[in-house]
Order: structure tokens, then sequence, then C-alpha cells
């Protein structure tokens, strides 16, 4: 089968395109989904370019296939799955192989797509989806009068991530780096927007909170704005790096916390908050917003698959203003 992966971590141009990969074939418990749409994340680049090599929860064997997100139908099933047919229209995430024909997936983390519901939408709904959901409903429940900080609120989880703070009553700030996306940002429901490039964004929330600070920082840029994001809190408040498109961070000391206001700091994964009883339960609870429009998801670009490595490229840049997709069905 046709598939996009690594024999070395690397830059984009270690991304080979080839027709000769085995097909997967499911295990107990497991499915083979006929890929129609990948979706192309951060996460895909801490893969590919070695970030994650040492990580148990995002394990990353060479040579391997990358993509982690993905949608389609079921094509075959492994002994014990009783709960999906061959046909069904499924998608999922937090398992690797999406930039495929063909991907095996663990049953329990399909999830049903609803017919008629675009490919495109669905594979969103993932991924970026599921952090949205679980940022704002789990780790840090939003309730009517807390204030978010949202950074990077143009993107696919900032826009997301805007319009679940917006539905559950709170206060939204987002960090935008230009007009044009500041645009974007409002439209999705911010209250207010900062030009993090030509503002310094930790006076800018202390002025826009009169010296209050929020409830919760949701910072996805990580080692330019972390240690700003701490210091935008209130006492007691949580930062949450859940990203680093500008770089990894090496360390906070504990001391720091403590001078800021006794705040909390956490970098969780996503694996975390998909546990066996919440997959289908996030979903759901997304598909439903979209139903009754409280939520909209904006499609970026998509690409073909031999097209992987502009797709890289193109988030790398920080350029995104939305989601980035692969069809598979574009040559």
């Amino acid at each position: 089968m046709r598939g996009v992966g690594i024999a070395q971590f690397g830059g984009p141009e270690q991304l080979e395109l080839r027709d000769d990969w085995p097909l997967p074939e499911p295990g107990r418990g497991e499915a083979r989904v006929r890929v129609a749409m990948a979706g192309v994340n951060y996460i895909d680049i801490y893969m590919r370019s070695g970030q994650y090599a040492k990580s148990q929860t995002y394990a990353t064997p060479l040579p391997m296939l990358l993509g982690i997100e993905g949608s389609g139908t079921v094509d075959a099933l492994g002994e014990g799955v009783t709960d999906l047919a061959v046909g069904d229209r499924v998608a999922w995430c937090v398992t690797r192989g999406a930039y495929a024909d063909f991907a095996v997936v663990p049953a329990w983390k399909l999830v049903p797509v609803p017919e008629g519901m675009d490919w495109a939408i669905a594979t969103a709904l993932q991924l970026q989806g599921s952090t949205a959901h679980y940022l704002t409903h789990s780790l840090f429940e939003l309730q009517p009068g807390h204030t978010c900080l949202v950074h990077a609120g143009a993107g696919g989880v900032g826009q997301l991530l805007i319009q679940l703070a917006k539905a559950r009553g709170a206060r939204v700030i987002a960090t935008v780096g230009n007009e044009s996306k500041a645009t974007i940002a409002m439209a999705r429901g911010a209250d207010a927007t900062i030009l993090y490039r030509h503002t310094d964004f930790r006076a800018a929330v202390r002025t826009l909170t009169q010296g209050a600070g929020v409830d919760v920082v949701y910072d996805s840029v990580g080692k330019d704005t972390v240690h700003d994001s701490i210091r935008c809190l209130k006492r007691r408040g949580t930062c949450v790096m859940f990203g680093a498109s500008s770089g990894q961070v090496e360390g906070i000391a504990p001391l720091e916390l403590a001078e800021a206001g006794s705040v909390f700091f956490t970098r969780p994964h996503l694996a975390d908050y998909l546990q066996p009883h919440e997959v289908r339960q996030r979903a759901a609870e997304l598909f439903a917003l979209l139903a009754d429009r409280r939520i909209d998801v904006s499609i970026d670009r998509s690409y073909a698959l031999a097209d992987v490595a502009e797709a890289h490229r193109h988030i790398e840049g920080r350029n995104t203003r939305g989601k980035l997709l692969v069809d598979m069905s574009a040559r």
C-alpha cells in the first residue's frame, strides 16, 4: 500500500512516499480502516523530528508510518471486535499510521461518524477537537465567570478552544500573530485579542483583567511564551502547556510558580484524556455541538499524500488558520 513515513529523524525532507508498505493486518481487538482523510498535526512534527524519540506514550520506532489522526471506512475486523462492522464510517486519533491507504486501530479508539458528515470535519474534530474538549471540560473545567488566555487563537485548536470556552460561559482573551488572525479569533467568539508580536501580552492581559490575571492559560507555543504565561495567572491559577510550536521548554523552576501566586503548571498528553470510557463520549459531545451550530470547524487546506512534506513546512511556519488535512483521494 501507499504510505508516507521516515527511516530516520529529521526535517520534512525525511518524509518518503512509498507504495510498498505492507498491508497491516488487524489483531485481536483491532480494526483495519481504509483511510479517506488524515489530519496533519504538530505532534507529527515532534515524531518526525525525534522530539518524542524517548516518549513512552507516543512511541516512534524507526522506520515508521506517520499520521496520528484519520477517518475512513472499516475494511476488516480482528478477533473479538463485535461493536463494528465492515463498511462502518469511523474516525480516530492517537494511533499512528494515518498517512497511508490503510491503518490498523484499536477498536475502542474508533468513533462512529454520522452519515452525511464530511470526512474533513470528522477528522478535524478528532485530535484538535478532543484536545480543545479535554482542556476546557476536564483538565480545567471552565465555568461562567472564568477568564482564560488562549495562545494561537487563529490556529485549528485555538479556534475550537475559543468556541468551547465560550460555550461554557467563560471570557476569552486570545493571542494572535497579525490583524487577519485577530479577525478570525474574534469571529470565533474571543472577547479580546492581543497581537503578541507587537504587544507585551503579559502587560496586556493585566490591563484587560484590571490587574487580576486569568484563571487559566492554554499555551501551545511553549518556549517563547510559557514564562510570561505563568505571570498572566491569577493567584492559584493554572498554566497548561499542551504544545511547543516555538520549541520545547527545558524547565520551570518551582519557585517561579510560587512567586507568580502559588500557581499550577501542567504539561499533559492528550492520550491520558482519551481513555476507553472517554473517547466516544468526547466525540459525541463535539458532534452534538457541531449539529447545534454552537461550534464550527475551519479547514485551512488539504494536500495529496505526495505533498505531506509541504504540509509539514506549512504547519512549522506557524501559518495555519485552521485544520490541515491529507486527502487520500487526491493525486
